[in-house]
């Protein structure tokens, strides 16, 4: 079950926005302060995140900007909904990373095709056969490469196969925060910037090799 995070100061749309999205077998939490919200991801990463951009304290914009910085995370796509609408608030946030912008009212919908837009990119790419025959790339010279050790080569094999850090984990018998180390080692060793990135330059250097067979 994937899991979302909201972040809004407004708990009264928090529950709503959480009924709604587990009426569609989503697993959802809240918070209601960007300090909040990134401790709960040192702890349990979401795999997206929904934030409001104008909250006490830190914003919706520092937000992006403090999960960026660090590699375990910058991975997790960012949804921004606000009553902020102007065109130049828009591009900011896009400019810093947001996955999307919708601005309020906003329809529900929509959200909900964001998000399966979301997951959907991801299960596309690994609906390939050679990706689901991920031993493939794991005997291939690109792996050597990138100079993956074992460990790493184990945890891209199951991120190849669409696990969840979640069931990686669980698979490889480690914990999940180990999990997300290793993610990042990935990325920074493939100059990846997340798991879409990773599988396409797979993608694309197993093409090249079956043109040369």
């Amino acid at each position: 079950m994937k899991k979302i995070l909201l972040i809004d100061d407004d708990q009264n749309l928090c529950n709503f926005l959480s009924s709604y999205l587990v009426s569609f077998n989503f697993f959802v939490d809240s918070v209601n302060s960007i300090r909040n919200a990134l401790a709960y991801i040192r702890n349990d990463c979401p795999d997206v995140v929904i934030s409001d951009i104008i909250m006490q304290g830190f914003n919706g914009y520092d937000f992006i900007k403090l999960l960026k910085l660090d590699n375990l995370y910058i991975h997790i796509p960012v949804i921004f909904f606000t009553a902020k609408g102007i065109t130049s608030d828009r591009i900011k946030g896009y400019n810093l990373g947001c996955y999307a912008y919708l601005t309020k009212p906003f329809d529900l919908k929509e959200l909900i095709a964001i998000i399966c837009n979301i997951f959907n990119q991801i299960k596309l790419l690994c609906k390939s056969n050679l990706i689901i025959n991920s031993k493939f790339f794991c005997d291939s010279n690109l792996l050597d490469f990138f100079n993956l050790t074992k460990r790493e080569k184990n945890v891209l094999t199951l991120v190849l196969e669409n696990y969840t850090d979640k069931k990686i984990a669980i698979s490889l018998d480690v914990s999940q925060r180990n999990i997300e180390k290793y993610i990042s080692r990935l990325f920074n060793k493939t100059n990846t910037r997340n798991r879409i990135e990773l599988i396409r330059l797979f993608l694309r250097a197993n093409d090249g090799i079956r043109t040369r067979v």
